[in-house]
């Protein structure tokens, strides 16, 4: 009984392992491709560390329209195995995403962790594709715009760039660092109008997400505290587990800046967990800091979970928290510069060392690897299988084995090569 079980177990077994091999496409195709070693060492992790985002583009030998799930998966861990995706969260919140896939699909996409999908999806819904195009759901960020054009040299144009930053909201441009073999050149003129725009805020594709999405739900403490002829106002924003279920846990903790009305009194310091806060009026990339505009409010950038002390000079002091403004330090206009298929980091990146104020979103791919390697992968498996269950039955001829007695063996009648059958002909050679 104990073999027959087994040798009804064993068929189901093969099965499964047949079917699991043909489910499981990212296991398959990752000896297809060569990974990007730029992603592992100091050079991507400046890149994070100087204020970059990596996401993702794509991997070799999956496609997007077929399991966009499996693509989404194995980027992920491509990403999350190799580097931080930025200085505010080690998860990737970003992907390219062809156009022509369903609002489902985009919502596999999202169910691996990508908030943001881009760009020129194709979607009816939509973020950003002009500057009174502000997104109002979480799936307006499936189909992110692209606005501003590329920064290649001869197909950039400075006053469209600057038309753009101009009318507001967020600028998405585009750039490829190499095409087949040649190296692609960046418009200066663009890159110097960009960086020398003080209320810009030059940022990427998930802190422009992290920062809206904040906007969601937020909750926050205060109190003022009066000294002599001074007062304290105490601010801390909160990080709640209500509001991280709201954000679908797919938000960065970046500082997103607070407008208080402090009724005009100037500030003498503001003071953090760590001292002081630097006065970041002008800045265009995120960071801690505060400034008081010519109204008297206080713009105050600050992660959750921050105490911060704005030591106010005047101890009779009205105040109120405004909320957050659309953009990080109260500016007008975002802008993004998305690096597509970018499988080189060194030599994409290589260009704007000058340039250390803009910033990237890679959106990041293996190379595919030299040769048929994803048949290979295919080859490998099948004779694997066909070599398993050729042993089976060899043992089970022999009368070993979970599949003896349910094999033919080589004393069977039926076994061909020890009875040979008998075939009666005519003399005039007709089969009876």
């Amino acid at each position: 009984m104990g073999h027959r079980r087994v040798g009804q177990a064993l068929p189901v077994f093969v099965l499964a392992c047949l079917v699991t091999v043909t489910a499981q496409p990212v296991a398959l195709a990752q000896a297809a491709w060569v990974e990007d070693g730029w992603l592992s060492n100091n050079i991507g992790l400046d890149r994070v560390m100087l204020g970059d985002e990596i996401g993702c583009y794509g991997m070799p030998h999956l496609s997007w329209y077929n399991d966009p799930g499996a693509v989404a998966e194995s980027c992920r861990r491509y990403i999350e195995e190799r580097l931080p995706a930025s200085k505010w969260g080690d998860a990737p919140l970003s992907t390219f995403t062809p156009s022509g896939l369903t609002m489902a699909q985009h919502t596999t996409i999202q169910g691996q962790g990508f908030a943001v999908h881009g760009d020129l999806t194709d979607l009816s819904v939509s973020a950003w594709h002009d500057a009174e195009d502000e997104p109002r759901d979480v799936w307006d960020w499936f189909n992110l715009g692209r606005r501003g054009g590329s920064l290649e040299l001869g197909i950039a144009d400075v006053d469209a760039v600057r038309n753009a930053v101009e009318a507001g909201g967020l600028v998405n441009m585009y750039w490829v660092g190499r095409i087949n073999d040649a190296t692609v050149r960046h418009d200066r003129e663009v890159v110097e109008m960009l960086t020398s725009a003080e209320d810009t805020w030059l940022t990427t594709w998930g802190e422009a997400w992290s920062t809206w999405a904040a906007k969601r739900c937020f909750e926050f403490e205060h109190n003022l505290v009066a000294e002599n002829n001074t007062s304290i106002l105490r601010f801390r924003p909160l990080l709640t587990e209500q509001c991280t279920a709201v954000q679908d846990g797919m938000v960065w903790n970046l500082p997103v800046t607070w407008m208080l009305d402090v009724e005009g009194v100037a500030v003498a310091r503001v003071v953090g967990p760590d001292g002081d806060l630097p006065n970041i009026a002008g800045e265009q990339n995120t960071m801690e800091g505060w400034w008081q505009d010519e109204h008297g409010t206080v713009l105050l950038s600050v992660q959750n979970n921050r105490t911060i002390d704005v030591h106010l000079n005047a101890s009779d002091v009205d105040h109120d928290v405004l909320g957050q403004s659309t953009f990080w330090n109260n500016h007008t206009a975002a802008v993004t510069v998305a690096g597509h298929a970018t499988t080189d980091l060194f030599r994409w990146s290589k260009r704007f060392i000058d340039d250390p104020s803009l910033r990237f979103t890679w959106l990041v791919e293996p190379k595919p690897a030299e040769g048929d390697g994803a048949w290979m992968t295919y080859a490998v498996v099948g004779i694997t299988l066909a070599t398993f269950v050729g042993m089976l039955g060899i043992l089970a001829r022999e009368g070993v084995g979970p599949l003896a007695g349910r094999w033919p063996t080589k004393d069977d009648p039926l076994d061909i090569r020890s009875n040979p059958p008998s075939v009666e002909r005519r003399l005039h050679g007709e089969d009876e």
